[in-house]
């Protein structure tokens, strides 16, 4: 759960307390390799696929991506290997007035989409309200010819029928617990008041 949305959930300013660890940062590290060739297998290679990571949870992890991907391909120095992208999906939500507006945070599209294929990273896929704002907000920067999806935690309760083409580690919880993807860890846990 990204700062900005702790500071927004009840209990307001509530910090995250982890119960447990499900992944370490060699696990993530891991995934993230094991998606990257996921990734290079389905679009056959690299020429058209940019990656667009979602504020704030899915930028680090799509840089992540990224820097795996232009490993496994060898490129090194100018080679640009994936453009890398930011969206932030505040404005496009359906739930405005159900739960605070969080400020907005940079939207950066580095190319037109028209014809290309787009992989959304985020950290977590719950509801699946976030990746249909994002499927809403991504038609303002172009056409893409797919729109594929990459999470690092994949934790149920659908309301949306919206479902991962690459995920890190598939977790089921309870519908009160909260989990917390960071570069370190992967943790499950519930928000409590400092």
């Amino acid at each position: 759960m990204a700062e900005r949305e702790r500071r927004m959930t009840r209990p307001y300013g509530g910090v995250f307390v982890a119960h447990s660890q499900v992944m370490d940062a060699d696990d993530i590290r891991r995934a993230l390799r094991r998606m990257a060739h996921e990734v290079l297998e389905k679009n056959h290679g690299l020429e058209s696929v940019v990656l667009v990571g979602l504020q704030t949870g899915g930028v680090t992890l799509a840089a992540g991506l990224a820097a795996e991907l232009r490993e496994i391909e060898g490129l090194t120095g100018d080679e640009s290997g994936v453009p890398l992208g930011t969206l932030d999906v505040a404005m496009y939500r359906d739930d405005i007035g159900i739960r605070p507006v969080l400020p907005e945070e940079v939207t950066e599209i580095p190319v037109d989409l028209d014809g290309t294929d787009v992989v959304l990273v985020d950290d977590v896929l719950f509801t699946g309200r976030t990746i249909r704002a994002a499927l809403d907000a991504l038609v303002d920067f172009g056409r893409p010819r797919t729109v594929q999806l990459a999470v690092m935690v994949d934790r149920g309760h659908r309301e949306l029928p919206i479902r991962p083409d690459y995920v890190g580690k598939n977790l089921p919880t309870r519908r009160d617990e909260l989990v917390d993807v960071s570069a370190d860890a992967v943790c499950i846990g519930g928000l409590e008041k400092p």
